[in-house]
């Protein structure tokens, strides 16, 4: 969940690596640091706290030299402090290592080096890993990295340098995103692909299992466990610095929401065919056994990519009437889930590298089931290990709260809805052609929603100090609401939950008193008398009720004190224009409470730990 950079060359070496990590900000992080190979000895200077407070640090002593690796923390063992931040090295400093993951067994091998006179300065996991480098040193660094990552039982991402071999910097990954870039004179590690853009687009995409030993002139690849040398293609993205800018925007978060229309034309590219009349997916290969032998979808998914599953659950049941289950992926890999060669499992991660649905996966996949990815990043783990991948194409997301890569999720599944309702043909031709001409609509339709986000300011204004908000929604709104609650309370720290509006006189009541913020969603034309009602019941504890309805639809403010409108559409699409004033609201509150919004507090972008 942490940042790594790591640079070798003739560069200013604290430059990039503090550059870099400004890059990997976004990722969440509570403390930071660097260290410094300056040609005799590793220098290290950390703090707990953000990059700046660093920054003012190394103003006063800079580290010179030309390799080094840097770390932002995100903690789990240990409290932030400068004493657990990265890099961490051993007694002697000849070795510094910067790891993500966590060693399961570090207690078991921190014990074992105590009684071998090993001290240790910091409460973490990771430190085990420099002192075992001192330990097992052989005089070879790639042995001793073989010996070290055999005692290690978890997940890892280190970058690893020496005194002994001031020339190379050492990459390792198991389990834990780590990437490589080969520049001209330089090359580089991270934790994600921004943070190397500015030096090289030329990228290696370490896998579980490997490692690479890095010069200024070379990057070489290998088995960890054999030493064999691997040859694997360069990846080379497709976006640019430009596009993991601001580009004017006060924050990503912003940005983001306001790509959402060209990030839903992207989805779509190439997905349908060229008369527009049918949905295409080349990257799906099944054949129409496969699609008939199906006979229930398994989604999961963790947090945002969650509510988009449960978004998908109800698109594809209604189009195609096969059975879906939602899950989420912490709970399904530590229970015996029903999957098996009839089962198609959707795993659904913006990242791709989410840890717990990347689990999930696996075992889907030993108990037979057919895996199908839906993931924004090429070449992530569960890109690789999915049996197929749809590609979100959202580009970049840098803001730790998601807003594009949910709204692209969530095309994905009515695109995927749509192509399984053509194989099986379930849906008629009129209503496929409405379906197809309203998505096509609904860029646009956001694009209208973006012009009048002001408007919903003044709403943020008049909830900041409201020690709860409450979400209500019914059919396809509620999911809506448990995306809304999720973003409010994530940025902005405010208590929020989200509920079934049919279910709030199964308790929930009890929590409505006078001046309560209701956010009420009000779409779904078939249960929207029966929302109405739950409206009513709300109003009368006194609750102050915000509705979200579709346009011209006046007699809601019989029911509502304030009201904001979307553009209409087909029921069953309003949740591609719902969730974005719900967006807007969570941002707009969290700016007027001074928070920092695109890095919510113990929050981190990629969860790539239990």
């Amino acid at each position: 969940m942490c940042g790594i950079i790591g640079y070798i060359g003739e560069k200013d070496t604290q430059q990039v690596l503090t550059t870099g990590l400004r890059k990997l900000e976004y990722r969440g992080y509570d403390s930071v640091g660097i260290a410094v190979f300056n040609g005799e000895s590793v220098q290290v200077q950390k703090s707990k706290g953000r990059l700046e407070e660093l920054q003012q640090k190394l103003d006063q002593t800079p580290l010179l030299g030309s390799i080094g690796i840097g770390h932002t923390r995100w903690a789990t063992h240990g409290e932030p402090s400068n004493e657990n931040s990265h890099p961490h090295t051993d007694a002697n400093k000849e070795f510094a290592i910067v790891h993500n993951g966590i060693i399961e067994n570090y207690l078991e091998i921190k014990r074992e080096l105590i009684e071998e006179g090993y001290t240790f300065q910091s409460e973490t996991d990771s430190e085990v890993i420099s002192h075992l480098f001192s330990f097992f040193y052989n005089g070879d660094m790639v042995s001793t990295i073989q010996r070290v990552v055999k005692r290690l039982d978890g997940a890892y991402a280190l970058g690893v340098v020496s005194e002994h071999e001031p020339d190379r910097l050492y990459a390792v990954r198991e389990a834990s995103p780590l990437i490589i870039g080969a520049g001209e004179g330089e090359a580089l590690i991270s934790s994600d692909i921004p943070a190397v853009l500015e030096h090289t687009r030329d990228i290696y995409i370490l896998e579980d299992g490997e490692m690479a030993i890095l010069t200024k002139e070379d990057v070489t690849l290998l088995e960890t466990e054999t030493g064999i040398e691997l040859n694997r293609d360069l990846f080379r993205p497709d976006w640019d610095m430009e596009q993991a800018e601001k580009n004017g925007y006060d924050h990503f978060m912003l940005k983001e929401i306001h790509e959402q229309p060209t990030a839903l034309q992207k989805t779509m590219a190439g997905r349908f065919n060229k008369d527009k009349v049918s949905v295409e997916f080349d990257e799906l290969q099944w054949s129409d056994q496969q699609v008939k032998q199906w006979d229930k979808i398994t989604i999961v998914a963790c947090g945002t990519a969650y509510h988009a599953g449960l978004i998908g659950k109800h698109v594809i049941e209604e189009l195609t009437r096969i059975p879906v289950d939602v899950e989420v992926a912490s709970e399904f890999r530590y229970r015996r889930p029903i999957v098996n060669e009839k089962t198609l499992v959707i795993v659904v991660s913006q990242s791709g590298e989410t840890a717990d649905t990347l689990a999930a996966l696996r075992q889907s996949k030993h108990l037979g089931a057919h895996v199908l990815a839906i993931t924004n990043v090429v070449g992530s783990s569960i890109a690789r290990e999915a049996d197929e991948v749809i590609l979100t194409m959202a580009g970049p997301e840098i803001a730790v709260a998601s807003t594009k890569a949910y709204t692209t999720q969530v095309l994905t599944f009515y695109l995927l809805g749509i192509y399984l309702a053509d194989r099986k043909q379930t849906i008629s031709n009129d209503y496929h052609e409405q379906l197809l001409q309203s998505i096509a609509e609904i860029p646009n339709k956001i694009e209208e929603i973006l012009t009048h986000s002001n408007s919903i300011r003044w709403y943020s204004e008049s909830i900041k100090d409201a020690n709860s908000v409450f979400f209500i929604g019914r059919g396809l709104d509620y999911p809506v609401s448990l995306e809304g609650s999720l973003k409010l309370k994530e940025i902005s720290y405010i208590h929020s939950e989200a509920y079934a509006a049919g279910e709030l006189k199964h308790g929930t009541l009890a929590l409505i008193e006078e001046g309560t913020p209701i956010i009420a969603l009000i779409t779904q034309d078939e249960v929207s008398e029966k929302m109405l009602g739950n409206i009513k019941e709300v109003k009368a504890r006194g609750a102050q009720v915000l509705g979200v309805a579709g346009e011209g639809k006046m007699d809601i403010w019989e029911y509502v004190d304030e009201c904001c409108y979307i553009p209409n559409s087909l029921s069953i699409l309003t949740p591609l224009l719902t969730v974005i004033p719900l967006q807007l609201i969570s941002y707009y509150t969290s700016l007027a409470l001074g928070n920092d919004v695109d890095k919510p507090r113990n929050l981190a972008k990629s969860v790539t730990v239990e």
